[in-house]
């Protein structure tokens, strides 16, 4: 089993990394702002049509991404009330409930996607299409525009502005998104994932029981879902549905899509910033950091409870898990789908072991930096690169810089409120959760295991990842509203200081290398990387952790 493991968990970062590197190289072009080969005359015609002219300042770029996910979370509010009255409702479902929809409106503008019903039995066709597929492109180019806005400002040797948001919008979707997603979705039709629109189809069980198998068009939303790192799937079971995921092929493929489009902005930002150690220098700190955790949830998967180790024979934990995929392949799922701002899932996290939950848990608290979302988990990693460099200033008493921009205390105030918006917010609304009624009557666990999965719901809504530990009653007007405002504050809140960090270093000058600089392309920087995003994490969530998932191990391993 742990071969399997290792061969599975090597073959898949070899192939990741192969696939990303020239998908990088595209994506600088894009960073770059100049007309792509051959579409260049359609990029203009419609730069003329909808009047954009000229760059932006950062406050401008920072509005326009914001009046954009505003209008987007406006209608998709208005779908999701009014879809009785929409077409494409064979199963005359009725709209949600106001805090239902709002909820719902708030994660998918938010690249959060956490779902608090059932797709197959809440959702119709045009809610799901028009109203989820389309904000997952909205949100996932949201995230990738404020990328390219942070990377121009190290890139550039002094500029005011960092772009155009509307034409970097546009890029993304129809150069980047758009045909990824066609040809994903092409390889999931062959693989067995349904694309319909035809009524649900009734059918006779062998036990003789009259039911309804859904359909839908899956395979066009499973596609952007998982390259857009969204998360939401059409069905309840998420990508445990053999209509959403139906093969091993299928399983490898949406793993790789997940993680696809971060890898290759690694590999962006070096070439745009012309230099390719810079990117990869972070590539290599998130894939340790992934190794690291990797180890953990494999070895505590594999061990299984202590409790029921002498009736399962090899040990192993396959309770909450698919057959068809066994505990590698959810394992490593897992560890994707939290890795970055994905909740995508296929198989329950909640039946995990304490220790394997934790994981996962854990990955989202960091700030889903380790590939994290497309764009949020790159300037995200960004923020602890210049906090690390920060402290190695301190600590030889020189100016901090990075790419010849000098950091300065403007740049680290924003830097700290950027980092902490996410621990306050997991913090505080877990705190909040636990003292009131409302919060801890949705726990279907007591103990320190229902503690987990309270902390866990707020670390993924406050983080913009969407899977859930399950086992907790969310759909209240309580947990609605609280995971709503979670999934806000968490998403623009550390957007806000990113860009401002953006505007300032836009605007400085480049200073040339000298013997005092810190190079920040080899194995000692990397190293202080990683310690600086795990010390981070462990300080601020260890005293968390200890009433969750550690408590939890504990116990287990006592009633031995």
């Amino acid at each position: 089993m742990a071969s399997s493991a290792l061969l599975l968990t090597a073959s898949y970062l070899a192939l990741l990394l192969l696939l990303a590197w020239p998908l990088g190289r595209f994506i600088a072009r894009l960073i770059d702002t100049r007309p792509l080969p051959f579409v260049g005359t359609i990029e203009n015609m419609l730069w003329r049509l909808a009047g954009l002219r000229g760059e932006m300042r950062w406050q401008t770029y920072l509005l326009a991404i914001l009046m954009f996910n505003a209008l987007g979370f406006a209608l998709l509010l208005a779908i999701l009330l009014l879809q009785g009255e929409l077409p494409l409702n064979p199963q005359h479902f009725p709209g949600l409930s106001w805090d239902l929809a709002l909820n719902t409106a708030v994660s998918f503008v938010t690249n959060t996607d956490w779902q608090a019903y059932a797709g197959e039995s809440t959702l119709s066709y045009f809610s799901q299409m028009a109203g989820l597929t389309v904000q997952n492109f909205f949100s996932a180019a949201s995230g990738i525009a404020v990328a390219f806005a942070l990377i121009r400002a190290f890139a550039r040797r002094s500029s005011t502005t960092l772009g155009n948001a509307w034409q970097d919008l546009t890029r993304i979707v129809l150069w980047l998104l758009l045909p990824l997603c066609l040809l994903l979705a092409l390889l999931f039709i062959q693989q067995g994932v349904i694309q319909s629109f035809s009524a649900y189809l009734p059918f006779t069980s062998l036990e003789g029981a009259r039911q309804l198998l859904p359909m839908g068009p899956v395979a066009s939303q499973e596609a952007i879902k998982l390259l857009g790192t969204n998360g939401g799937g059409f069905f309840n079971a998420n990508s445990a549905h053999p209509f959403e995921n139906p093969t091993d092929l299928s399983n490898f493929a949406q793993m790789l899509a997940i993680l696809l489009i971060p890898a290759a902005l690694c590999f962006a930002f070096g070439e745009a910033v012309g230099d390719a150690r810079q990117g990869r220098s972070i590539l290599l700190a998130m894939t340790l950091i992934f190794l690291l955790c990797a180890s953990v949830i494999f070895q505590a998967e594999m061990q299984g409870n202590p409790a029921l180790q002498a009736l399962s024979g090899d040990g192993t934990n396959m309770e909450g898990k698919e057959t068809r995929f066994g505990v590698s392949a959810s394992m490593l799922y897992a560890l994707v789908t939290t890795a970055a701002s994905c909740g995508a899932v296929n198989a329950m996290h909640d039946s995990f072991t304490a220790l394997g939950g934790m994981m996962p848990m854990w990955l989202m608290q960091i700030g889903e930096v380790v590939f994290g979302g497309v764009g949020s988990g790159f300037y995200g990693m960004l923020l602890f690169v210049l906090l690390a460099v920060f402290i190695a200033g301190l600590m030889i008493g020189r100016t901090p810089e990075y790419l010849g921009k000098k950091i300065d205390v403007r740049e680290m105030k924003m830097t700290a409120l950027a980092i902490l918006v996410t621990p306050a917010l997991v913090l505080c609304g877990s705190a909040l959760a636990m003292m009131s009624g409302a919060g801890a009557a949705a726990m279907l666990n007591p103990g320190a295991h229902g503690f987990s999965e309270v902390l866990y719901a707020l670390s993924s809504a406050a983080n913009n990842n969407g899977s859930a530990f399950a086992g907790l009653s969310a759909n209240t007007p309580f947990w609605n509203l609280l995971l709503a405002f979670c999934m806000l504050a968490g998403r623009f809140l550390t957007i806000v200081p990113v860009m401002a960090i953006a505007g300032s270093l836009a605007a400085k000058k480049a200073q040339p290398v000298s013997s005092g600089t810190l190079p920040t392309h080899g194995a000692l920087f990397v190293g202080l990387l990683i310690g600086t995003v795990l010390l981070t994490g462990a300080l601020t969530f260890i005293p968390a952790l200890a009433s969750g998932p550690i408590a939890d191990h504990l116990s287990a391993e006592t009633s031995r």
